[in-house]
């Protein structure tokens, strides 16, 4: 396999991330919930509003991980009040790391985390902390391997659907090194 590359999303890539995004959400999750519940989950959060609101905010940022030029996956963080919970000034968000289903397996999640987790010691967080569906085991396995423990859960909104989050933190510390 090529190289793969990162690339910070700008303002200007509203309409790729919003493909990628509907894209990757979809293969990830449409066998597990109803049409109806996806359709409005990805009209509203993938919305251009949405989305761009999101860009121009300073405490969020997205990455797209390209191959060959073409956007196989993206990463998604946010520091500060862009949090969707803890808001704490110690720790970053990873809202979204997500691979198209047919790059999965070819370690580009772990390199967008590993771009996180340069984020997060440049930041000079505590802590990364995340949420991730009960169901999605592979996701949470990913996870452990990298460190992250369980410590809350919360609920997150599909639709109409109101499905539980398994939120993991990974604590970091100055001899922290990725499993």
């Amino acid at each position: 396999m090529s190289e793969i590359h990162l690339s910070k999303v700008t303002i200007h890539d509203i309409e790729n991330l919003q493909k990628i995004g509907r894209q990757t959400f979809s293969e990830t999750f449409a066998n597990e919930n109803s049409e109806a519940n996806m359709n409005k989950y990805l009209a509203e959060g993938f919305s251009t509003k949405k989305i761009s609101e999101e860009i121009n905010n300073p405490n969020t940022e997205f990455y797209f991980a390209l191959y060959n030029d073409h956007i196989v996956g993206y990463l998604k963080l946010n520091v500060g009040l862009a949090q969707s919970e803890l808001q704490a000034y110690n720790g970053l968000e990873i809202e979204r790391i997500y691979v198209l289903q047919k790059f999965q397996g070819q370690k580009i999640g772990q390199i967008l985390f590993e771009k996180a987790l340069q984020i997060a010691k440049h930041k000079e967080v505590d802590y990364i902390w995340l949420g991730v569906w009960e169901k999605n085991l592979k996701a949470i396995n990913f996870y452990k391997k990298n460190g992250f423990v369980e410590f809350d859960q919360h609920i997150f909104n599909l639709g109409n659907d109101e499905q539980i989050d398994i939120m993991m933190k990974l604590i970091l510390d100055d001899n922290f090194e990725s499993p």
